[in-house]
């Protein structure tokens, strides 16, 4: 089973994601910032990752560059997730896969996630 692992720090958008993915036959684990995030990635070492960009302790391009530095994750897959547009994104990060814009519709994020993880 493929592991999914979702950060972000609004717990109605981390339900909604998990339920969608759970119900496609995804594992899902949860992280409610980066810092938590990068906790999660040791424990589970996920197939995907779906992040945030804006939260608090951590946001979403510091943990995206501590998982580029780190070998064992550089390779995971991640979606970058903001209600800004992707040109505001792109300003502090590039180091994501896919950008996903917030709000979102079921079908986009299992379409998404069903391509990045056939790769």
């Amino acid at each position: 089973m493929q592991t999914v692992l979702i950060v972000d720090d609004e717990f109605g958008v981390a339900e909604v994601l998990q339920s969608i993915l759970e119900d496609e036959g995804y594992r899902v684990v949860t992280a409610i910032n980066g810092k938590q995030g990068l906790a999660r990635l040791s424990e589970v070492h996920p197939d995907l990752v779906m992040l945030d960009f804006m939260m608090p302790i951590m946001d979403g391009t510091k943990m995206l560059a501590a998982m580029r530095a780190d070998p064992s994750f550089a390779d995971i897959p991640v979606v970058m997730m903001s209600s800004l547009d992707e040109a505001s994104v792109r300003e502090s990060s590039t180091q994501y896969t896919v950008f996903m814009r917030k709000p979102f519709r079921a079908a986009q994020v299992v379409q998404l996630v069903a391509k990045l993880l056939a790769r």
